[in-house]
């Protein structure tokens, strides 16, 4: 007798099909991503109490080293955790001078008290709070903080939440919903309530070809495990509509970075 896969089972599937497929997306990924803006590290700062200069952090799921690279210029001693192979060869490669050691937020490759910052950028919700939440305690120096943040649409601007609702029907699933939860809901974010997590948000914007924006869309995990043939028709039809909208071809991409900083208690 077959025994059907329950819901759960698909679940937990699709999650580590999606968690995988940045691997042989990498460089696409590194090229197209957004960045962050200044005023989200000086929000870390403040909040965390310390100056980024000179403090040990530790960047985990650090993928290609977007904010890596961000904290390593603001003169941290940056290492960079990174669980995918692609990802790290990437990471590596674009930054040779950051080191990189394999492991995830789950289970941290690191001694006790050994970090002043934990960073995850787009990274925890990757992970089981259950495991990551004890582990970044038990890395934490006391009085060192955990930063989780996320780059996501900006909720006010039309053209955005027009593209959203198109991606929605598309994927069956609400992306922007999502990753806007996991930045505002504490309890999600550490359902033990072990940490005490101040809320901030940073606007910013960028400029980019609209090739890049449809490549920046198509990096994401939901994207990558579809089929080539349905992605590329539905970027096809995205790109008469953004041209529509940005004629010159130049998209202006309008975020809200959502960060979650708790200090150990």
């Amino acid at each position: 007798m077959t025994v059907s896969p329950s819901p759960a089972q698909d679940s937990e599937t699709l999650h580590a099909a999606r968690a995988h497929s940045f691997n042989a997306a990498a460089a696409q990924y590194a090229a197209n991503r957004p960045s962050y803006p200044p005023a989200l590290l000086d929000a870390v700062e403040e909040l965390a109490g310390r100056p980024l200069a000179g403090a040990r952090v530790v960047d985990v799921g650090a993928g290609t080293g977007i904010a890596t690279a961000l904290l390593h210029e603001r003169g941290a001693r940056a290492l960079a955790v990174e669980p995918g192979d692609g990802m790290a060869t990437q990471l590596r490669r674009a930054h040779p001078d950051i080191p990189v050691v394999r492991g995830s937020g789950d289970a941290l490759p690191l001694a006790d008290a050994s970090a002043d910052l934990l960073t995850y950028a787009q990274a925890w919700h990757w992970t089981d709070p259950a495991r990551s939440v004890p582990e970044a305690l038990r890395v934490l120096r006391p009085g060192g903080a955990l930063a989780l943040w996320w780059n996501t649409d900006a909720p006010d601007v039309e053209w955005t939440v027009e593209e959203g609702r198109r991606i929605h029907r598309f994927l069956g699933a609400d992306r922007a919903a999502e990753s806007r939860a996991a930045g505002t809901r504490t309890d999600r974010a550490d359902p033990s309530g072990r940490l005490r997590f101040t809320r901030r948000e940073v606007r910013w914007s960028r400029r980019v070809p609209v090739d890049t924006h449809l490549a920046n869309i198509g990096s994401h995990s939901y994207f990558l495990v579809c089929s080539e043939e349905r992605k590329a028709a539905f970027l096809t039809e995205e790109r008469d509509h953004l041209l529509r909208v940005f004629p010159d071809g130049i998209v202006e991409e309008t975020y809200d970075v959502l960060l979650l900083l708790a200090t150990k208690p």
